[in-house]
């Protein structure tokens, strides 16, 4: 099949699937005569496993890093369950912080309950936001902020 076939087969765009043989995940594809880029099964196989390995948050290093042990005939089992347990590890610091986030929220929330104007109290612009201790000191949280945590 061409290329036009095979982003039909796979819900990808045509750029998506260059991308992908340019980063690694789909192989060089056979080409006719003519120059079309021509592709089988295996490659319909190969970007629904790139499209499920996404919605589970691997990054395309590491569903590359999958599919090298694949190509190489090893088994990825070990492997996919490591990239898991990271992912696990980093949803929950996410729901930490989403916790520690709500709880400020609602802190806010419940602190303004009688405000109408903060200025007379010494707000600058909003004591509401002012008086919040996250983002304080360049805190902020790893959803919000990704570079956060890195060192």
């Amino acid at each position: 099949m061409k290329i036009g076939e095979l982003a039909r087969a796979t819900g990808l765009n045509t750029r998506t699937i260059r991308f992908y043989e340019q980063e690694g995940l789909l192989p060089d594809p056979c080409r006719t005569p003519s120059g079309y880029r021509m592709y089988g099964e295996k490659d319909v196989e190969r970007l629904e496993f790139v499209r499920k390995a996404k919605r589970l948050g691997l990054s395309l290093e590491e569903i590359k890093s999958v599919l090298r042990l694949h190509d190489r005939q090893e088994a990825t089992c070990v492997h996919v369950r490591s990239l898991l347990d990271e992912k696990l590890a980093q949803l929950d610091r996410v729901l930490e912080d989403l916790q520690k986030f709500r709880a400020e929220i609602v802190r806010l929330r419940d602190e303004s309950e009688n405000l109408v104007d903060c200025r007379p109290t010494g707000g600058c612009i909003c004591g509401i936001i002012e008086g919040a201790s996250l983002g304080a000191g360049g805190r902020s949280l790893a959803w919000v902020d990704p570079e956060r945590g890195r060192g």
